[in-house]
This record gives structure tokens, C-alpha cells and sequence, in this order.
């Protein structure tokens, strides 16, 4: 069973950072693409980045590029999601998931985790 579980969310000032966790298991992680999503109150899943299974590679939705990085451990089986210069439009919960999923209208599906919170709020 894929399991994952995200952390490292919290209340931010505008300008601020965070570091986002997420800690796999079930699957094999060293092998897989992984995604972060967001979802905003009211509004639908967005992407926000993807990761290569190497950590090699990258890929950034417009508004977060150069504000947000991802990376990876996999001896560690986590993917991370550094969040800097953090904007009021940033307020959503975030998930993780397997796979390079979520981008520009391709396969969505539900995150399994519970997610971490992330308000940006001065």
C-alpha cells in the first residue's frame, strides 16, 4: 500500500519559508517521479512541482519557479519542497504524490496523504 505522509506546513508571513516533507513507504521510491501538489479552500488541485527519480531533474508551475525548490533523499525515501519568499496566494494544503502526475490537465489523482497546511498570513 502507498503510503504518504507530509509535513512541515504552518503560518508564515509574507516573505517567509517553510520546508515541506514527505516521507514514503509502499512503493519503490528511488524509481518513481515524485509531485507536490496545492489545493486552495474551494478550488481544485494545482500543480506545483515534480521531481525526476534521480533528483536530477526539475520542473516548476510559473508562479512558484524561483521561489520554490524540490529535492530528494532517497536513501531516505523523502521528498522535500523548500518554500521561500512566500506569497498570500501560497495558503493551501499540500500533498505528495507518486509519479509525474497533475501537470497541465494530465491524470490527477486523489493524494493519498493527509496533507500539510500552509497559510501565509501577516
Amino acid at each position: 500500500e502507498v503510503q504518504l505522509m507530509e509535513s512541515g506546513g504552518g503560518l508564515v508571513e509574507p516573505g517567509g519559508s517553510l520546508r515541506l516533507s514527505c516521507a514514503a513507504s509502499g512503493f519503490n521510491f528511488r524509481n518513481n517521479y515524485m509531485t507536490w501538489v496545492r489545493q486552495a479552500q474551494g478550488k481544485d488541485l494545482e500543480w506545483v512541482a515534480s521531481i525526476s527519480n534521480n533528483g536530477e531533474h526539475a520542473f516548476y508551475e510559473d508562479s512558484v519557479e524561483g521561489r520554490f525548490t524540490v529535492s530528494r533523499d532517497n536513501a531516505k525515501n523523502t521528498v522535500y519542497l523548500q518554500l521561500d519568499d512566500l506569497k498570500t496566494e501560497d495558503t493551501a494544503m499540500y500533498y505528495c504524490l507518486q509519479g509525474f502526475v497533475c501537470r497541465d490537465g494530465s491524470w490527477c489523482p486523489s493524494p493519498p496523504g493527509q496533507g500539510t497546511r500552509v497559510i501565509v498570513s501577516s
